[in-house]
């Protein structure tokens, strides 16, 4: 008889308590939220070229790549380059920059293109990303 009732009694007792390991658990997440850098990047593989006077820039609002075959990408997006500027112009704000990332291997007049279209949209700071090359 007694052993029924120690089953009886015993199963609240057996029951584990989760509290300490969602504690743990929301704490090891803020810690990963707050440590986290947020690098923004374009969404293509780019191969920037190299220029020995590249001087670091403000953070870019938006990412616009230009891809070695002439495809225009705004943030992670494929985009017509024909319309790359109603699409970067709704995407900055007030003062916001854009950095095109074109890879070295793309037409310079996709280029050049893209950055009138940006301006035309009424962009005024626009800046072209380039890797620092030892000096």
């Amino acid at each position: 008889m007694r052993r029924r009732r120690l089953v009886a009694d015993g199963g609240d007792a057996n029951e584990v308590n989760l509290t300490p390991m969602l504690d743990v658990v929301f704490i090891m997440l803020i810690f990963f939220i707050v440590t986290t850098s947020f690098i923004k990047e374009s969404g293509v593989e780019i191969e920037r070229p190299e220029s020995s006077a590249a001087t670091p820039q403000a953070e870019a609002q938006v990412m616009v790549a230009i891809t070695a075959e002439g495809a225009v990408w705004v943030d992670g997006d494929p985009v017509d380059r024909h319309r790359v500027g109603d699409s970067v112009a709704n995407l900055v704000s007030g003062e916001g920059a854009v950095v095109i990332q074109a890879d070295r291997e793309a037409p310079t007049g996709v280029l050049i293109e893209v950055m009138d279209r940006i301006r035309e949209a009424g962009v005024a700071q626009v800046a072209v990303a380039a890797t620092r090359s030892g000096s």
